[in-house]
Formats: C-alpha cells, sequence, structure tokens
C-alpha cells in the first residue's frame, strides 16, 4: 500500500466517521430533547429499556453516544444501573443499523443524496428542513466515505505483504484481538464494522474470519464509554463496566454458538447467498438480538458484578436509602389519618435531610471543606428527587375520596415539600460562594465572617424548631418559632447595615462584599421558609 492511498483509506474513514457525526446531530436537532426524555424515563422494566435504547440508537445513529448519556443520566441519579443495563443491551441492536444500510451497494448515488442534503442545508430557512438536509447530507457522506474506502482497499487485493498479514487472522483469537484494538483505535464499531465489511466484499476476507473480527469490534467499542467514565462517580463507572462485561459475554456466548452449532453461521450465510456484505450485517445484527435474548435474564447478576468489581461505599448506600420512600410506599386500603400521617412522616424526613445539608454548607463554608461542599450537591440532587417522589403521590391522593379538610393538608403538604426544597437549594448555593472564596476571586474580612457565623446558627436553630413543630405538630411552639425567625431578620439587617459602613470605609473587600450580602439573603429566606413549613398545618387542626 503507497502512501497516497493509505491516506486515501484514513481519508475516506474520516469522511465516514464525519457523515456518521452529522447524521447523528441533525436527528438529535430534528427529534428535539426527545432522546433524552425517552431516556430520561426509561422504567424499571428492562424490556422497555431495551425497547429505549433501540429507538434512541435508531435516532442519533450512535451507540457511543447513546451510552454516554446513559453514564450521565446514572451519574446524575436520574437512572438506576437496572435501568441503564436495558438501555446498554438495546443501544447494541440499535448500531446495527449501520451495516445493514452499507450493505446497500449506494456508493453511486452518494454524490446526488449529498447535494440534495446540502441544497435543503444550506438554502432552505426552515429550521426543520435544515435540519433533515444536514441528515440527507451526512447520508451522502457516508456513502461517499465508504466508496473512497472500496476504491483505497482495491489494490490491497494485489498487494502481498497485505495478503500474508491478513493470513494471521485465521486464527479466531488473533482476529477477535484485532478487532478489538482497531476498533478502540477508530473509537467507532460502526466504522469498523463497515471496513470489515468492505474487505470481505473485496475478497480480502473470508466470511468467517470477519465473523470474528466483528465479535472482536463489539468489545473495542466500549473504549470510548470507558474512557468518558473516568470523570464520573462511581455509578457512572460502573455503568462503562456494565457495557464491557455484557460485550465480553456476548462475544463468549457467539464464539460458543459458532463452534456448538457448526450449521449457524452458513445458515446465516444462506439468507442472502449472493452477498457477503449482507451476510456480515446480518450476522452483525442477529449476533446483537441473541446476546439481548440470552442476557436479560441474568441482567441483575451483571449489575452485581459490576458492583462487585467498583463496590458499594457506605455513603453510596446512604444515599441510596434517603433517595427511597419509607413511609408513603402504600395508600390503597388505609384510613386517610394514616395515609396522611405516613406522607407527615416522609416530609419531615426530607426535611431533615435538608436540615443536614444546610448545617454541611455552613461547615463547608467556614472551613473551606471540598468533601463536605460535595455532599451538599449530593444532597441537593436527593432532595430535589424526594421532592419530585412526594409530590407525585400527595397529587395521586386527589383521586381517593379526602374531605375538604384532608385536601387542605395535602395540598398543604406540598407546599411544604416545595419550602424544603428551597432551603436545600439555599445550602447548595452557599456551598457556591465558598468555591468562589477558595478559587481567590473573593475574601471576606474576619469581622463579616463571624457576623456570618451568628446569622446560620439563628437560621439553623430556627428551621430545626420549625421542623419539629411540623413534626410533632406541637403547635404551641410556634410563637417560639416566629421569635426565632424574626431574631434573623433583625440579624440580617444588623450585619448588612455593618457591612456597608465597612464598605464605605474601603475595610472590605468588594466582591466579598457581594457573596457576604447573598449569603445573608440565602440565609434569612431560609429561616422564611421553615416558618411556612412550622405553619403549614396549623390552622388545619
Amino acid at each position: 500500500m503507497t502512501i497516497y492511498e493509505f491516506f486515501t483509506l484514513m481519508g475516506g474513514v474520516g469522511l465516514f466517521l464525519y457523515g456518521m457525526s452529522i447524521m447523528s446531530t441533525g436527528l438529535k436537532n430534528a427529534a428535539g430533547d426527545k432522546m433524552k426524555n425517552i431516556l430520561e424515563y426509561a422504567t424499571a422494566n428492562r424490556m422497555v429499556s431495551v425497547v429505549v435504547g433501540i429507538l434512541v440508537t435508531l435516532l442519533i445513529q450512535s451507540s457511543s453516544a447513546t451510552d454516554m448519556m446513559v453514564i450521565s443520566f446514572v451519574n446524575s441519579g436520574l437512572m438506576t444501573l437496572s435501568q441503564a443495563i436495558g438501555v446498554i443491551m438495546g443501544a447494541n441492536i440499535g448500531t446495527t443499523i449501520t451495516a445493514q444500510i452499507t450493505a446497500f451497494n449506494l456508493g453511486a448515488y452518494a454524490p446526488m443524496i449529498l447535494f440534495a442534503g446540502a441544497a435543503m442545508f444550506l438554502f432552505l430557512k426552515r429550521n426543520v428542513v435544515k435540519h433533515i438536509g444536514s441528515i440527507i447530507m451526512g447520508f451522502g457522506m457516508l456513502f461517499f466515505g465508504i466508496s473512497i474506502i472500496k476504491g483505497a482497499i482495491a489494490p490491497l487485493s494485489q498487494s502481498e505483504g497485505f495478503i500474508s498479514f491478513l493470513s494471521t487472522l485465521s486464527n479466531p483469537v488473533i482476529a477477535v484481538v484485532f478487532g478489538i484494538l482497531f476498533t478502540a483505535l477508530l473509537q467507532s464499531s460502526s466504522s469498523s464494522v463497515v471496513i470489515f465489511q468492505t474487505f470481505a466484499v473485496q475478497g480480502l476476507l473470508g466470511y468467517e474470519m470477519t465473523v470474528y473480527l466483528v465479535i472482536g469490534a463489539a468489545i473495542g467499542s466500549v473504549t470510548p464509554n470507558i474512557l468518558a467514565s473516568l470523570t464520573t462517580n462511581r455509578n457512572g463507572k460502573r455503568t462503562a463496566v456494565l457495557n464491557l462485561l455484557f460485550n465480553v459475554v456476548r462475544a463468549a456466548l457467539m464464539i460458543l454458538l459458532i463452534n456448538l452449532i457448526p450449521g449457524f453461521l452458513p445458515f446465516i450465510q444462506g439468507l442472502t447467498p449472493d452477498s457477503i456484505g449482507h451476510q456480515v450485517a446480518n450476522t452483525h445484527t442477529i449476533f446483537a438480538i441473541l446476546s439481548v435474548l440470552l442476557e436479560l435474564p441474568f441482567a441483575g447478576l451483571i449489575v452485581l458484578l459490576s458492583q462487585k468489581i467498583i463496590p458499594m461505599l457506605p455513603e453510596e448506600n446512604k444515599k441510596l436509602e434517603d433517595r427511597k420512600l419509607h413511609f408513603m410506599v402504600r395508600n390503597e386500603g388505609l384510613p386517610s389519618s394514616v395515609v396522611i400521617g405516613q406522607a407527615r412522616m416522609e416530609i419531615s424526613r426530607m426535611g431533615k435531610i435538608a436540615l443536614d445539608s444546610m448545617r454541611n454548607a455552613v461547615d463547608a463554608f467556614f472551613t473551606l471543606d471540598d468533601k463536605m461542599a460535595e455532599a451538599v450537591h449530593e444532597t441537593e440532587d436527593t432532595v430535589d428527587y424526594l421532592t419530585d417522589a412526594i409530590t407525585e403521590r400527595l397529587i395521586a391522593l386527589r383521586s381517593q375520596g379526602f374531605s375538604p379538610k384532608e385536601m387542605y393538608q395535602i395540598s398543604q403538604m406540598m407546599l411544604v415539600a416545595s419550602d424544603i426544597e428551597r432551603i436545600s437549594d439555599h445550602a447548595e448555593n452557599i456551598v457556591e460562594y465558598q468555591e468562589m472564596i477558595q478559587s481567590k476571586k473573593a475574601a471576606i474580612s474576619e469581622t463579616g465572617l463571624n457576623e456570618l457565623k451568628k446569622l446560620a446558627e439563628a437560621t439553623i436553630e430556627s428551621i430545626e424548631l420549625s421542623l419539629q413543630i411540623f413534626e410533632t405538630e406541637d403547635y404551641g411552639r410556634i410563637p417560639e418559632a416566629e421569635e426565632l425567625e424574626q431574631k434573623v431578620d433583625r440579624l440580617q439587617i444588623e450585619i448588612v447595615n455593618s457591612h456597608i459602613e465597612r464598605l464605605m470605609k474601603e475595610s472590605c473587600n468588594p466582591a466579598g462584599g457581594v457573596i457576604f450580602t447573598d449569603m445573608s439573603t440565602d440565609l434569612e429566606r431560609s429561616s422564611d421558609h421553615g416558618i411556612n413549613v412550622a405553619c403549614a398545618l396549623a390552622d388545619a387542626k
């Protein structure tokens, strides 16, 4: 192979990958946020998750992109590992469509397709039409890239050195390893499978060796996801491990199937006896479907194995426990008083989590503790999840025929959940101020820090009493809670006035002054939300 032919081949691969990227972007833009919404609402039913994985991958034409979205959702807590494994399996089926498309010899029509897409994208104004044009343009680039690849590979059939190299792939183990490494290098299983498919069409590879290369490509396809998971939390890393485990088991199962059932590959060849390109594409698709069918019943074991490889830490178990509803788990057949009592206990538990987050935020601010600040960010996600889950359950109670007084209590409890969620939001704001101070973008004087500390202590005391009143229904203590809340108001006014005096004397850093004022406001408003919680159900007794 000459240097020119080598770069021609690489140019064809580049055009193929770029065409895939443009197609993917066009499909994403045309569909809006539908892929994310579909993924976000994938249920615990694994079959539904598999279908979701297939649909999203068909939409964006990239299993790697689907897997990366899954990793990000698991990383942020929007999806569980059990849901992720189903979507990952589905993505492995959806990605085989590329090989099915490229099995058709559309290279002669590529320039026409490319021109039509470019014309739509460049000259038409409607966004939807432009997005469709980019999809068609990417489609044309994809086939034009394949034509270039085929043209670059054709002379290799006369190259003794290359034929000698390919002869080393007659060993299935070497073929699988080469498929892994080649795909890891290209960072795309679609492109490596298309190249192997082209080798087969050009007569450079036999069908059986191409099959082993495709098996290896499935394992190599996990490389981008493993690299992406390096910057995620432990659950994100487990998601990448899930994908790797699924594909390693898939490869092992397919190799066993080929060797235990000698007629299996001839059967696939018999479906399209005159087209080795279609034979490779069909093998790719059938292997993916069979792998999902065989592994889906054991998906739970794959999840457990990923958790063994990256063990669950105590704080992770706590987070999982916090994000479960503990009391509002069953409403059917229970007296209304019990149901409302369950809701009160669930909201009280969430309130304690938010209060702990506020304590951690204040401690992080004054001690500049990064680990504590990270805990506050994670707790904010937990409180958001609980707020949504509790509100959803409370809304569902409206159809159970409660009395007007009970319905009023339910509506007030929705407001309480919202107030508690806002306290958690303010806690997160406080750790963001800590991060700004730590980055040396601002500084607060010792006097200012002491004033904020005093205000924070009063705020936490106010929230704590308010939550106790809500939980115990001891409404006789509301005047005490109101006095504490007023104390926070007075303190906030006092320290802001002192801060202004320091600014006028130029004894305070202006950037730090902004943080000082904002944090004092966050603390005062947190106390306001606390008193709302204390008084929410007082007039419903």
